[in-house]
């Protein structure tokens, strides 16, 4: 072992020595991309990082903070400038005085901004996905489907184990009023480059059944901004807006932004937001239906009561009702028994006319009186046959002449 050596404090004072004095490291401009902004305080803290040129890799990462004496100078004309408050995922030249403190390392103060500066890759991308949506007319497909009433049976959309979707199931399934919940969990990737196509064949797996679920939630805990880029993908964005179930997007922390959140039907948070709205939603139409009942038991009783007061009202008059029937029958009826023989007696008179005039009617039309008006019948002798033409008799056929008095016997000719 070599015989001089320092500790690791004194290697530490040696470099905080060399930056701190080192005029490169003191009020330098730096173009870099602002990660996982947040404010604690009057400060703000903040990451510095630098992509590779495919923007995918984070090859460069500084803390940085804004100390609450300048950050209010700072943002305020950060965005009188840009229109735009100062936020993760924007590209900027910052003035930067870097330090270097033995326990907590490498850190750089944010002196000042240039406001000039274009907004970062991130930013800029996430703008031309939503304006191109937009464009197509898809942007706000999702948002205007109905939600079903009751949302009970959801399809999640998280990574298996993920302290989200934990915290999701954990706040859905312990509440208070106990209420019911069907989940089904579609794992999938949610970071990296496999997030987006992982996502998408999740959701097309929920559309080959869709029958099965009233809502799609998508969610992931927080982490650092950058991280979440990923979530800010054309393909995915897309299939998401045009999805046939309305779309819950969890993803994040409060200070967290994607493009999911501009086309999903809604946009939470956190995933124990979206937990929280999906029991508000049950809460509120479950309190609709116990008011419903109660409205429904109120105008039951009502209506009873109303029956039972005419009920008393009927039973109080029914007695002298039908006295007053039966008088009036009675009278009918003694009415009918004096008129009842003069009515039989008329009809049978009418009955009796009617005979007569049948009986001189079939007495005129008789055979009899026929043959007496100086008719004849004529029939075969051989057999009785009734004869109407003379063509139906051969020459020589004895024949009987039926007279009204009496009977002639000849032969045809």
């Amino acid at each position: 072992m070599s015989a001089t050596h320092i500790d690791l404090l004194q290697l530490t004072r040696r470099l905080t020595s060399i930056i701190t004095t080192a005029p490169d490291f003191n009020d330098v401009w730096v173009t870099a991309e602002t990660s996982d902004l947040r404010r604690s305080g009057p400060h703000c803290y903040l990451e510095l990082i630098q992509k590779d040129a495919a923007g995918v890799n984070t090859v460069a990462r500084l803390r940085a903070n804004i100390w609450g004496s300048r950050l209010g100078y700072i943002t305020s004309r950060f965005q009188a400038a840009t229109s735009t408050p100062l936020a993760s995922g924007m590209k900027v030249l910052v003035k930067l005085s870097v330090s270097y403190h033995p326990v907590y390392g490498l850190a750089a103060v944010v002196n000042d901004i240039d406001p000039s500066y274009t907004l970062g890759d991130l930013m800029r991308h996430r703008m031309e996905i939503i304006a191109r949506l937009k464009a197509e007319g898809v942007l706000e497909l999702n948002k205007n489907l109905v939600m079903p009433v009751p949302v009970q049976k959801i399809a999640v959309i998280s990574a298996p184990g993920a302290a989200g979707y934990g915290d999701f199931i954990h706040q859905l399934y312990h509440n208070p009023r106990r209420l019911y919940f069907a989940v089904k969990l579609f794992p999938a990737v949610m970071q990296g480059e496999r997030t987006s196509p992982s996502i998408i064949c999740a959701l097309d797996e929920i559309a080959a059944s869709q029958d099965d679920f009233d809502c799609v939630v998508i969610i992931r805990g927080g982490g650092a901004t950058s991280d979440l880029a990923t979530f800010d993908d054309y393909a995915l964005a897309a299939n998401v807006a045009q999805f046939p179930l309305p779309v819950i997007v969890g993803i994040g922390h409060e200070r967290d932004t994607t493009v999911l959140d501009h086309v999903a039907h809604l946009a939470v948070k956190t995933p124990t937001a979206a937990a929280e709205w999906l029991l508000l939603r049950a809460s509120e139409t479950l309190d609709s239906l116990s008011a419903m009942a109660l409205e429904l038991n109120n105008t039951a009783r009502t209506a009873l009561a109303a029956e039972k007061q005419r009920l008393a009202y009927l039973e109080g008059t029914l007695a002298p009702l039908s006295s007053s029937v039966i008088k009036q029958a009675e009278n009918k009826v003694q009415t009918h028994a004096v008129m009842l023989p003069q009515i039989i007696e008329s009809l049978m008179k009418q009955q009796a006319e009617t005979l007569r005039s049948h009986s001189r009617l079939l007495a005129a039309l008789s055979p009899e009186a026929t043959l007496k008006r100086g008719f004849s019948i004529t029939r075969r002798a051989e057999n009785g046959c009734l004869l109407t033409e003379s063509s139906l008799v051969e020459p020589g056929t004895e024949i009987l002449t039926q007279l009204a008095s009496g009977t002639i016997k000849s032969k045809s000719i």
